[in-house]
């Protein structure tokens, strides 16, 4: 069968496409988009995770014709994708002077209370790059080992900041619990959450004299 979707901002059609392919087979061997990971193939580790219509989803469990006429960003378009929601006031640079160590002792802002981001030393901006600001924070922070877990934790983790800037730990464990990591303690992992979360909250005072 032929499947018409888009990716990443941009009309696809697979053609060819049997019953039981999944949206990863597709991205992955049609589309050349091998960023989502192919590992455990039964939606327990996270490692293939894309959004679907806005929504993170284990693209080894969905098959590929459910994907007709729908919208799917996976970790190659997630520059592009927190870029536009970023021109309405978002970090669009991924570095907005928030240090790792601020980062640490920043705290969500209570409702109606306070800010809680941490004023940080202003060292320059980090140059541009085709980065979404999640992924320049995992960089800075450190957050990437082998790198087989990190796309998807990078989509459930720009989507979880979409929802919620000011997360907690908590909510943060709760967002990322679907995505395995072998090689860290996930502390890394966190703290480049926290750090784009702190970043993000800092962001609309960046212009403010």
């Amino acid at each position: 069968m032929r499947v018409n979707f888009t990716v990443n901002g941009r009309q696809q059609e697979a053609d060819d496409v049997w019953e039981g392919e999944s949206l990863l087979y597709v991205l992955r061997e049609r589309m050349g988009l091998p960023g989502s990971k192919n590992a455990c193939e039964q939606g327990e580790c996270g490692s293939c995770t894309v959004r679907l219509d806005g929504v993170p989803v284990c693209s080894c469990l969905v098959a590929a014709g459910q994907v007709e006429g729908r919208d799917v960003v996976t970790v190659e378009g997630l520059a592009d994708f927190a870029r536009q929601r970023d021109e309405h006031g978002g970090c669009a640079s991924g570095a907005c002077g928030t240090s790792l160590q601020d980062a640490r002792q920043w705290q969500a802002r209570p409702s109606g209370g306070a800010a809680g981001s941490p004023t940080g030393e202003g060292g320059g901006a980090a140059p541009r790059a085709a980065l979404s600001p999640i992924q320049q924070a995992f960089i800075d922070a450190g957050a990437v080992q082998c790198g087989f877990c990190t796309p998807g934790l990078l989509v459930a983790a720009d989507e979880m900041l979409e929802k919620n800037p000011q997360p907690t730990d908590a909510d943060i464990r709760e967002a990322l619990s679907g995505n395995l990591c072998r090689c860290t303690g996930y502390e890394k992992i966190l703290d480049a959450v926290r750090l784009a979360a702190a970043r993000q909250d800092r962001a609309p005072q960046e212009g403010v004299v």
